[in-house]
């Protein structure tokens, strides 16, 4: 048995993060993982993922080489290659965080662990081999979340014809016709991948939008995008007569009181995911989970039994990388005797980085009219923005939602090139309570597409002045 200050049960953006935190305050600290390092946003999710889109934003960009004056024959589009690059990104990433473990102390114990009363971990190796370690201040559970199929109208993941985000990251070629069962950020993101490389994509999603989450005027400027593409979107459907042979699969779609039969070579299943709350030992100690299914835990990151900890996508909240990582490093400054802000789960930004990007922040307009606030709307569109206009990237436009009365930023939504770039100087913005009228005081360079946020921000005092 060996002793640490602190054990950390998974490997993924919560985890290590927290790990080297604890560290760089004085802590011993183990991580159990069974995999290679970075969970599913290094591994299986944002990096490969992310590699992938910007192929794809290169096929595109190679597409409209000609309004440039730039000649290309030839041109051949191989999915095979890019998905190779993009394996090797998630390696490198990797192999980043192993490195910050060895520059940091952190131990890391290869293996799948149990946590058991007394904060104790058990861990089992690749061997078999098993191990019981203790930790003296915490164990903090950081086990993430993982894919899952409709198995209720059909759609059980297969790795060959129903296939997960998982394992169209393995995917040697890209299919001739996809069928995209879910429209969040994971099934736009793909659907946007698989079309730039030549696939007949239809993105279905059940609720009346794609991106169901964002603001609707960036929900539609993204389906208007992703129409012009020629991605058939189909939003408001239900789907039923599943039929999955060893060459593809067909579905009966019915949405705005249509009906049609879809027939695929490949369907991916982007409709959420489950946290990894089995066989990880919570019953045995009598930690208590959500309604929902997730660890349950107060603002301090503490389940109901003392000295153990959930973090990252097992606990619930958003179900993003970077929320995680948040709390990773707050957790480690409450164990290590830190002030600590705690975490501020309404200003956590959202992003989608499909072509055009979407990110968000704070209440969309439908939210600030459902609680009923004083609000008004700044709009300002890339189209007229110089910046955007060079480089042809004009689709989507900035939108502030502000208190009518004392200018505090309620929302802001951008859809367009580099809004998840964009996004930022808005997330500091509230986090600091600053005005629409204290953004309006800092001069923003021309020509830039920050100049968007310039100007939406004018508009939502009355005083737009470049559209």
């Amino acid at each position: 048995m060996a002793s640490f200050d602190v054990i950390v049960l998974g490997g993924g953006p919560a985890g290590y993060v927290c790990a080297i935190r604890c560290a760089q305050l004085g802590m011993q600290v183990a991580v159990i993982e069974r995999e290679a390092l970075g969970g599913t946003c290094v591994l299986w999710g944002c990096i490969p993922a992310k590699a992938l889109l910007e192929s794809a934003g290169l096929a595109q960009k190679i597409g409209k080489a000609a309004d440039h004056g730039i000649t290309i024959d030839g041109v051949t589009l191989d999915f095979g290659p890019a998905m190779k690059r993009s394996r090797s990104v998630s390696q490198q990433n990797s192999k980043g965080v192993e490195f910050l473990f060895k520059k940091h102390k952190v131990q890391w114990i290869r293996g799948e662990g149990v946590i058991e009363k007394g904060k104790k971990v058990t861990v089992t190796g690749a061997d078999g081999k098993k191990d019981t370690h203790d930790a003296k201040k915490a164990v903090v559970i950081a086990t993430g979340s993982r894919v899952k199929g409709l198995p209720q109208i059909g759609l059980e993941l297969d790795k060959h014809v129903v296939l997960s985000s998982d394992d169209v990251l393995v995917a040697e070629k890209a299919p001739a016709t996809m069928a995209v069962i879910g429209a969040g950020a994971v099934g736009c993101e793909f659907a946007d991948v698989f079309a730039s490389f030549g696939t007949k994509v239809s993105l279905i999603e059940v609720a009346p939008t794609v991106l169901p989450l964002e603001d609707a005027d960036c929900s539609a400027e993204l389906a208007r995008a992703f129409k012009k593409r020629k991605i058939d979107v189909i939003t408001g459907a239900k789907i039923s007569n599943v039929k999955v042979t060893k060459t593809g699969a067909s579905m009966t779609v019915e949405a705005q009181g249509a009906t049609q039969q879809i027939a695929v070579e490949k369907v991916l299943v982007a409709a959420g995911r489950a946290p990894n709350v089995e066989k990880i030992g919570l019953e045995a100690v009598g930690i208590a989970k959500s309604e929902r299914g997730f660890v349950k835990i107060n603002e301090k990151f503490e389940t109901n039994v003392p000295g153990y900890y959930a973090i990252g996508d097992v606990a619930g909240n958003q179900m993003l990388a970077h929320k995680g990582s948040r709390e990773g490093h707050v957790l480690a400054d409450l164990l290590g005797g830190q002030h600590a802000h705690l975490v501020n789960y309404k200003n956590i930004p959202s992003c989608t980085y499909c072509h055009p990007e979407v990110a968000s922040i704070g209440l969309t307009e439908q939210a600030c009219k459902d609680q009923k606030l004083d609000y008004k709307v700044g709009k300002f569109p890339f189209s007229a923005n110089g910046r955007a206009r060079t480089s042809g990237e004009t689709d989507g436009f900035v939108k502030i939602i502000r208190d009518a009365k004392h200018g505090e930023i309620l929302g802001a939504h951008i859809v367009g090139v580099s809004a998840t770039e964009m996004i930022h100087e808005l997330v500091v913005a509230r986090e600091n309570e600053f005005t629409v009228e204290e953004i309006d005081l800092a001069v923003h360079a021309h020509p830039t597409l920050s100049e968007a946020i310039a100007e939406a921000v004018l508009d939502s005092m009355g005083k737009m002045l470049h559209a």
